[in-house]
């Protein structure tokens, strides 16, 4: 495949040019009813530079490694726009520790819209870090270098451990400081600014299902819904009540999957909002995550968490799914009978069993005594990465 400039590359907008959305383009904090996202751009910072770039992701992309200065590093930074995109921050809510926190959205993270990779298939690109959007709250809409370091590896290392995971294509760094609280004891510092390019499919969570049923706005929901099979799930063929059944139970497939390699490789994700769980079964969102050392289903690198652990590594199975079952209650107006979308948290938890055996029978090269013909593989819900082991 050819390859080219980020700046040369032709960008694609489904999410903005299908969806409803609020188009002021201003990036004031507020609630923002009837809508799935608000049009924003980035905000430019002093002087990017590349430290960072994954090669092989780049190449199925078609993209050239940049300069370490220049204007597709401007790109990655959020000092340039290019005619083609149309950034946006969406619009979703959640449950954070098990309450419900209504609007949250992206509040630091700007899409730049979807680029084509070699085989054909269409991936967004988003910057995470690249200022305050409608949905920052009282945040400035920026991330250190230190956080996004460890995104950018991160991500990249679980995709080589064959976990389902969004990527990281770039890290740069903003020039400009950031002031954070690095150890929560109320001494605020600056710290080196950085902007992670992030990459999936789609980041859309089932944060962005819920706000809209809670805020009955059932047209949006079914809109999102449609979208969302078109573009992310066409083998179920057109978006209807049977199909929104079926799309649900896939939906629980895949997030068993990636369960079940967090639980085999010892991966601890430290924040499972809804907010925070996709709904193609991605690991996304690389906030206070980590890996187990000693054996320890009680560990969890979130010290908020220290008191109730809810995310901790031996509680993950069963928080995905609390937060599937609060999925199903946000597609619930899509459907006719609730009940029909009970038989997919069964086959979540069949799936996750069923992976998390395969899983550790391979990493112990074991095979099984009695094999099950129908047990689904953790291969076939990953995305087509290249690559790929």
């Amino acid at each position: 495949m050819p390859t080219a400039q980020l700046d040369e590359i032709t960008f694609e907008n489904p999410f903005v040019e299908e969806l409803r959305g609020e188009a002021s383009g201003t990036s004031g904090s507020r609630q923002v009813p009837g809508y799935c996202y608000s049009r924003v751009a980035p905000t430019p910072v002093r002087e990017p530079r590349l430290l960072a770039w994954s090669e092989e992701l780049a190449e199925y992309l078609g993209l050239e490694k940049p300069v370490e200065r220049g204007a597709a590093v401007a790109i990655l930074a959020g000092n340039i726009l290019t005619t083609s995109m149309k950034p946006f921050a969406a619009r979703y809510g959640g449950h954070q520790f098990g309450n419900w926190a209504g609007q949250l959205g992206d509040g630091r993270a700007i899409s730049l819209g979807q680029v084509p990779a070699a085989d054909g298939s269409r991936w967004e690109i988003q910057l995470k870090g690249a200022g305050p959007t409608p949905y920052s709250r009282r945040a400035d809409g920026r991330a250190v270098l230190r956080s996004s370091l460890r995104e950018f590896l991160c991500s990249e290392a679980m995709h080589y451990l064959g976990v389902p995971t969004t990527r990281a294509l770039s890290l740069v760094s903003t020039g400009d400081e950031v002031v954070r609280d690095m150890f929560y004891n109320g001494n605020a510092a600056p710290e080196p600014g950085a902007i992670v390019a992030r990459v999936a499919p789609t980041f859309i969570r089932f944060g962005n299902f819920q706000l809209l049923a809670a805020h009955d706005e059932v047209d949006n929901l079914r809109a999102l819904a449609d979208y969302t099979i078109r573009h992310h799930y066409p083998e179920l063929g057109a978006p209807a009540e049977q199909v929104y059944v079926r799309w649900f139970e896939e939906i629980a497939r895949r997030t068993a999957v990636m369960v079940a390699h967090w639980m085999t490789v010892g991966f601890v994700h430290g924040v499972m909002n809804t907010d925070n769980m996709s709904v193609l079964g991605l690991t996304i969102d690389y906030g206070p995550y980590g890996w187990l050392e000693p054996y320890d289903p009680e560990w969890t690198p979130n010290t908020t968490d220290f008191g109730s652990r809810r995310y901790a590594f031996g509680q993950q199975p069963r928080v995905a799914l609390w937060n599937l079952m609060a999925l199903a209650q946000a597609l619930v107006p899509l459907v006719a009978d609730a009940q029909a979308l009970r038989p997919a948290l069964t086959v979540y938890a069949d799936t996750l069993a069923a992976s998390q055996h395969e899983l550790l029978l391979a990493k112990l090269g074991l095979t099984p005594h009695n094999p099950a013909p129908t047990a689904p593989s953790p291969k076939r819900c990953r995305p087509r990465w290249p690559g790929r082991r």
